[in-house]
């Protein structure tokens, strides 16, 4: 499955099969998300977003960081933050997001809100992120 340029190869077991895309625009950046959700008790709860960022004011891997921490309302100085390397991309994981910079001005981040997905599927549904390529 693709999402603005890039497909999407692991979606964890279990993941709600409803989904809905939505573009918007925060802070002169343009965002394109598809969120998962399942029903439960008294409504809908979404269990995984993956969304594409982009935007000059993303040009480097810590501008991303502290764009995502102020968009998600973070502290940056307590953001409990790992280092990975998806394809070779400086990343950032975390207890229930991952995210990484493309390239100047295109990032992708990979979030479980409610932490349903442990960190092993995290980082594998991250991992299947990948630019769809030329045609693609």
């Amino acid at each position: 499955m693709q999402l603005d340029g890039f497909v999407l190869d692991h979606i964890p077991a279990g993941t709600g099969e409803s989904t809905e895309d939505f573009s918007y625009e925060w802070d002169d950046v343009a965002f394109t998300s598809r969120v998962w959700e399942r029903e439960v008790d008294g409504g809908h709860q979404v269990d995984l977003q993956v969304l594409v960022l982009r935007g000059p004011r993303l040009a480097t891997a810590t501008a991303l960081r502290d764009f995502l921490a102020e968009y998600h309302e973070r502290d940056p100085g307590t953001w409990a933050l790992s280092d990975f390397q998806p394809g070779g991309a400086t990343a950032f994981i975390g207890e229930n997001e991952a995210f990484w910079l493309v390239e100047p001005g295109v990032a992708v981040q990979v979030r479980s809100p409610t932490g349903r997905f442990g960190a092993d599927e995290l980082r594998a549904t991250a991992l299947g992120v990948r630019p769809a390529g030329p045609g693609g």
